[in-house]
């Protein structure tokens, strides 16, 4: 099974992971260019001290100003005159490679990884003077201001990001409260009511082809209801009236014809079958789960219910020498539509008459069990198959061999009408060799 996707978490997600990306690119891309620039700036620091040296009275003014500039950063220097060392900063960290430099390095600049760190080396010659400039630095105090700067960017980026989830995640939330109120709309549609939806304003772009499609399917199906309506009217009135018919013919050819009475009672039950099938159709059309809120229902006694039942089926259990066995206990109440209780349980005790052998037992338990009645009804009739138990509630379905008459319609109007009431209905084997059928009604609905 497949989980949800919440399309409003998966915007914000997207927004939010899209701003990150940009933020960190612009984080790479401001640092690149900050080490550039630096590189840049330190390099003509360097290269502007040089030139001090070079062209300066070391003993003057700018001697001290060289010296302000190199300490400021950290720039080591050496000054000569040939072998001579005419001035130095203090503590000249590379005294023994001057001379692996001034053989093997040209003027310019250069890198140098010495005692596990890399320096920036800067040689500069006057050659008419014969004299040279090298200077050093680490690489590392070039960026120590950089490595703050990104830091420091890097923190409210952070603290942009958080403040852009909180944005989304509020405004996100409020653009879809169109979608949530067009959710309530279309499951607020029922039988009843299938008017074209509005949207809410404003309309959002997006969904007005769903919204017109969605009303374009209301309206096929208000159209395939009345015709379903008029259909079951039409029917309902066109089918009773033959059968009537056919009935009162019945009555007087038995009248005329005493001796035909056994064929005319094979017929006569022919008529009655399509009868109880014409009604049993009607109600299952009638019948829709989802409105259970408009069912009309009363305080009913179970008890009286169940009694009047099997007042009812009385004659068929005579014919085939049954017993009927209820064991009831006292003040059985619930909140449900009369007719419809009667209905379903006329159907399952109907069912087990049927199907209980000759000179059997049908036996009924009906108990509170908490917030609800319990009611099983089981016959000693032949066993059931797991296969028949699976399909058993299915429209018009029959087992195989079954030689009593029914529609096949019976099983499945009681769900319907368990549904209605929000009970359970459950089939099972039952120890006495037939069916057991299991209703739990709630008390109160």
């Amino acid at each position: 099974m497949s989980h949800a996707v919440s399309l409003q978490s998966k915007l914000v997600r997207t927004s939010l992971f899209s701003s990150m990306l940009a933020g960190i690119l612009a984080l790479l891309l401001f640092s690149v260019i900050s080490v550039y620039q630096t590189m840049q700036v330190q390099d003509q620091i360097m290269d502007e001290i040089a030139d001090m040296l070079l062209i300066s009275d070391v003993t003057s003014n700018s001697g001290q100003h060289v010296d302000e500039l190199s300490d400021e950063f950290d720039i080591q220097y050496q000054f000569k005159n040939q072998q001579q060392v005419l001035t130095e900063s203090k503590d000249f960290y590379l005294e023994n490679q001057y001379s692996t430099l001034k053989n093997n390095a040209s003027e310019g600049y250069h890198y140098l990884w010495q005692d596990h760190q890399l320096w920036r080396v800067y040689r500069a010659e006057d050659s008419e003077l014969n004299l040279s400039v090298l200077m050093l630095q680490p690489l590392g105090e070039r960026f120590k201001d950089l490595a703050q700067n990104v830091f420091s960017y890097g923190l409210i980026l952070i603290l942009l990001w958080l403040i852009q989830w909180l944005i989304l995640h509020f405004a996100v939330k409020r653009q879809f409260r169109v979608i949530h109120q067009l959710s309530k709309e279309i499951s607020a549609k029922s039988a009843d009511d299938l008017a074209p939806i509005q949207q809410q304003v404003p309309e959002l772009k997006e969904l007005q082809p769903m919204v017109l499609q969605l009303n374009q399917l209301l309206e096929r199906l208000k159209k395939s209801l009345i015709a379903e309506q008029r259909f079951t009217a039409d029917a309902s009135h066109e089918l009773r009236s033959p059968l009537s018919a056919i009935q009162m013919r019945l009555q007087v050819l038995k009248r005329k014809y005493p001796e035909l009475d056994q064929d005319l009672a094979s017929i006569q039950n022919d008529v009655n079958r399509g009868t109880q099938v014409l009604e049993n159709l009607l109600l299952l059309a009638r019948l829709d789960p989802t409105n259970s809120s408009q069912l009309p229902k009363t305080n009913i006694d179970l008890n009286m219910v169940l009694n009047d039942v099997i007042q009812a089926l009385q004659p068929f259990a005579v014919e085939k020498n049954i017993q009927i066995q209820p064991q009831l206990s006292s003040d059985l109440y619930i909140t449900a539509n009369e007719k419809l209780v009667f209905s379903c349980i006329r159907n399952l005790l109907d069912n087990a008459i049927r199907y209980a052998g000759q000179n059997g037992h049908v036996f009924i338990e009906m108990q509170q069990k908490q917030q609800y009645i319990n009611m099983t009804i089981e016959d000693d009739g032949q066993g059931v198959t797991d296969e028949v138990l699976q399909r058993l509630g299915e429209r018009f379905y029959r087992a195989l061999g079954t030689k009593t008459q029914g529609s096949g319609l019976g099983l499945s109007i009681c769900e319907k009408i368990i549904d209605l009431h929000a009970g359970k209905i459950h089939f099972s084997k039952s120890a006495h060799g037939g069916l057991k059928v299991e209703l739990q009604f709630p008390i109160t609905i």
